[in-house]
């Protein structure tokens, strides 16, 4: 990928006397069902892993063969999710951000600097840089796209089989055609967002 490797990445976080970082991201907030799931990345000084990059420039093969490389090169990860339902209750912004939360306080490790992808800045007081585009530029948080996207697709896999009707399975809970198509002759179900899909099937 370009823009920041963990090399130039540490080295600029160095000179600012700092040298823990940690990348952070979301997948599934535009999604008509299923959670919000984010991921929390540290990549130990010196890390690297050929093809690391955007989740959506993958393939989920090789998202899921980058996946299980992360975890065999000892990368430090945090998951955080939010329902469905939550979402509904507090809004997707406010999810989105209580998912990335969730993930910090699981990966449960000191850090000098969060790298959040995005605009938003997170609720917490520790030092922060929100960066747009930061799942194709800095390596850690394209480390932890690539962690969401895959955690989120097992579990809309997992959902399939528990609702077959809505094929999770293909769509991963996205408002394809044929998302709708089945929103509108099957009705919604407890994994729907309801401020989200109202309208599809009014």
């Amino acid at each position: 990928m370009g823009g920041l490797t963990i090399e130039a990445l540490n080295s600029i976080m160095a000179r600012l006397g700092r040298s823990r970082v940690v990348g952070i991201d979301e997948v599934g907030r535009g999604c008509l069902a299923g959670p919000v799931i984010a991921a929390a990345v540290f990549l130990r000084p010196g890390f690297s892993l050929a093809g690391i990059d955007d989740s959506k420039k993958l393939t989920p093969a090789r998202r899921e063969l980058i996946f299980s490389q992360l975890i065999k090169a000892g990368a430090s990860i945090g998951i955080g999710v939010v329902s469905a339902a939550e979402i509904d209750r507090i809004n997707i912004l406010e999810a989105s951000l209580q998912a990335m939360v969730k993930a910090l306080v699981v990966l449960n490790r000191d850090c000098d600097l969060v790298v959040v992808d995005g605009r938003q800045r997170l609720p917490l007081n520790l030092p922060q840089y929100p960066l747009i585009r930061g799942d194709s530029l800095c390596l850690p948080v394209a480390a932890a796209s690539i962690v969401a996207k895959v955690i989120r697709d097992r579990q809309m896999l997992y959902y399939d089989r528990l609702f077959p009707q809505y094929g999770f399975a293909r769509h991963k809970g996205y408002g394809t055609r044929d998302h709708r198509r089945s929103l509108t002759r099957c009705g919604s179900s407890s994994l729907h967002r309801q401020t989200f899909t109202y309208k599809t099937v009014a």
